[in-house]
């Protein structure tokens, strides 16, 4: 397009490449007019921000100097503590964005309801808040939340059950995430121990600050998934567990609300990371309830079950013909069907967002379309 078809908006716009000057020499800036000066600034490195942080938290929190182990030893940054480091790897990471297209609850849901990326997000944003108020490491608690779920497959853990036979020892999306997903970015121990061990069926994790990603995963899914469910038509919000209604009532906020109150006062009171005893029962009852309306309905089990057998045909396909998985997974190295080679179709499909699968099985495997997750149109993906 010429410059002189221009639209004005484009015009504008274009003129902003270079930024702006200003009247202070050396100075370009991001917006024209008056300067906006920051008078004296002192920078602050890595170890003044350490030292800094040491004396700022409470006396069981995990702190950044000292810590950093990591599997492959690495110089530290000059700017940032080894945890920041770690959320800002996972934040860039491509698992932590192909969970824009991974399902929490809802298969390809509407533009309101939760992908596994917004649930990671939510889970961050309490974990450190919690974090923040207990004067614990609000990085370490970032970093563990958003890299939580990573190790997720396509379709939620509906996957977790097509993959788990497939793998020695079973397939789990928290150790999974830890030890594969994310081994490249080479994580702290710190970090790696919480994403591995944020389910409360595993073991506990061996931070404060880890306690508080798991908790700050199931207040955000158990109150989430009611609202999306809600919204969808599944649920209506006063047939909530009274306990629920009588606790904060139908609203995701006041529930999420009283919920995080609740940690911050309990884990003050009692010296440790954890829920008060009503609490506790009322998010029990929150879960229990979500797990009947939402999760196990008859149709969510039902595409459950699809979904567990196209992901199965296509983990099947890929053993047989390792020359179809990517040529970065090593597979051309392994015969067809060896452990090596399972484990490399388990690791590819398990990384899949769920269009990519389906688009995958139609492809490869002729998967058919009515055998298809609901919302998915082969020909429109085409």
């Amino acid at each position: 397009m010429a410059k002189d078809e221009l639209t004005e908006r484009a015009r504008r716009w274009a003129g902003t490449m270079g930024g702006h000057g200003s009247q202070l020499t050396g100075l370009r800036q991001a917006h024209g007019g008056p300067v906006v000066e920051l008078g004296d600034v002192r920078i602050l490195d890595r170890e003044a921000r350490e030292a800094a942080e040491h004396d700022a938290l409470a006396p069981a929190a995990t702190r950044a100097r000292g810590a950093g182990d990591r599997r492959r030893p690495e110089e530290p940054d000059p700017w940032r503590t080894c945890f920041e480091r770690d959320r800002d790897r996972i934040l860039h990471g491509t698992a932590f964005r192909r969970l824009a297209g991974k399902t929490q609850v809802f298969v390809f849901p509407a533009d309101h309801q939760r992908t596994r990326l917004t649930h990671a997000l939510e889970v961050a944003q309490i974990a450190r808040a919690l974090a923040t108020a207990l004067q614990l490491n609000a990085a370490l608690a970032e970093a563990i939340a958003l890299g939580h779920d990573c190790g997720h497959g396509p379709f939620g853990h509906a996957s977790e059950d097509a993959l788990d036979p497939l793998v020695p020892g079973g397939f789990d999306h928290a150790p999974w995430g830890a030890d594969i997903t994310l081994a490249h970015l080479n994580l702290t121990a710190e970090v790696g121990d919480g994403i591995r061990n944020h389910s409360w069926s595993r073991p506990a994790p061996a931070t404060p600050e880890g306690e508080i990603c798991s908790i700050a995963d199931r207040l955000a899914y158990t109150t989430h998934d009611a609202e999306d469910a809600a919204r969808a038509g599944v649920v209506d919000l006063a047939d909530l567990p009274p306990a629920v209604l009588e606790w904060a009532g139908p609203a995701h906020a006041r529930q999420l609300g009283a919920f995080v109150r609740d940690v911050v006062t309990t884990s003050q009171q009692q010296g440790a990371v954890g829920l008060g005893p009503e609490a506790a029962d009322v998010l029990a009852a929150l879960r229990e309830w979500c797990y009947e309306r939402i999760y196990l309905r008859p149709e969510s089990v039902a595409q459950a079950r699809a979904v567990h057998r196209m992901l199965g045909a296509l983990v099947e396909h890929y053993v047989a013909r390792p020359t179809d998985l990517p040529a970065d997974a090593g597979a051309d190295r392994w015969p067809a069907g060896s452990p090596d080679v399972v484990r490399a179709a388990v690791g590819y499909v398990a990384g899949m967002t769920d269009r990519f699968a389906c688009l995958q099985a139609a492809r490869l495997v002729d998967w058919p379309q009515d055998e298809m997750p609901a919302g998915f149109d082969t020909g429109a993906a085409w």
